[in-house]
């Protein structure tokens, strides 16, 4: 049967099982979420870190890893499936694509990593006669570039340089003599490629006129000359000039008004046109000779 008599021990008090209060906030600052991740994953890491450090401060260690990353991109860039073997070029003429084709590689195959699409692009679209291109890879393993080029409407004659220009007064080339595009009418004058799309209205309904025209001046930035053979030479206003050159053609057809010695039909007033003569016929009229007006009648 076993005493209820508590007994003491001669070696002393029992020991406390309990941390001490220093051991038990190292605990618990062990257990915070910070200490636990850095302790997890810091550790290691620093210890790798530590350890490549010490490997690449050797010279050799450096250049053989450069090497073996460069071989290793290098061969990856050069799988069959990423290399280009050839180039097609669209959309453009034989100049525009001899302009072109100095700015394309030409050494095929190559890696479509070497390849800067986008500058290419650029480049392409930097050129007067190009308005835009397109730039990709096909599925072929072909570079495929499809070229918009600009549609010259116009010559404007910009000093002693005839320069083509589109509808929107974009220069697209130049050509080195009037007799090299017959087919598109002449410009000149400051401002006038700014301008194209009234120029060209006006052309549109020169028409019966169109045979003996050789081209419209921009006098002042502000408005138009229309510049006849003969040296003749039409005024028109700022101000609603298609509508002058209406009324100029309808005086001509009803009076054979540019047939006769006329140098300037001048429509800058709308509500009063004037004639002025040719220097032959101003002399004439001085002498007296016999002239013919602009209504047929003669004196």
């Amino acid at each position: 049967m076993r005493s209820l008599i508590r007994r003491t021990s001669i070696d002393g008090p029992p020991r406390d099982p309990a941390p001490s209060r220093l051991g038990y906030r190292f605990q618990r600052w062990m257990l915070t979420p910070g200490v636990r991740i850095a302790t997890k994953i810091g550790v290691p890491m620093l210890t790798i870190a530590g350890i490549a450090a010490v490997w690449f401060a050797s010279p050799d260690n450096r250049s053989a890893f450069d090497a073996k990353v460069a071989d290793t991109l290098q061969s990856f860039q050069e799988r069959p499936q990423f290399m280009v073997q050839s180039m097609n070029v669209t959309g453009a003429g034989a100049a525009a694509m001899a302009d072109v084709a100095t700015l394309l590689p030409t050494d095929f195959p190559v890696s479509s990593f070497a390849l800067d699409l986008e500058g290419i692009r650029a480049n392409i679209e930097n050129l007067e006669q190009i308005k835009s291109a397109s730039v990709r890879i096909g599925q072929a393993g072909a570079l495929e570039v499809r070229l918009t080029p600009r549609v010259a409407v116009a010559l404007w004659r910009d000093g002693q340089t005839l320069r083509l220009i589109d509808a929107g007064g974009v220069r697209s080339g130049q050509i080195r003599a009037r007799s090299d595009r017959l087919d598109l009418p002449l410009i000149a004058g400051d401002g006038a490629e700014d301008n194209i799309q009234e120029a060209l209205a006006i052309f549109a309904v020169s028409g019966p006129l169109m045979a003996r025209t050789r081209g419209l001046v921009r006098m002042g930035e502000r408005r138009w000359d229309i510049v006849l053979d003969r040296d003749q030479r039409i005024l028109l206003p700022a101000d609603a000039p298609v509508r002058a050159v209406d009324r100029v053609i309808a005086l001509d057809t009803a009076q054979n008004m540019l047939s006769r010695d006329v140098a300037v039909v001048d429509m800058r007033n709308a509500n009063r046109p004037t004639l002025r003569m040719s220097k032959e016929a101003a002399a004439a009229l001085r002498r007296g000779e016999t002239t013919t007006n602009i209504n047929g009648v003669d004196h």
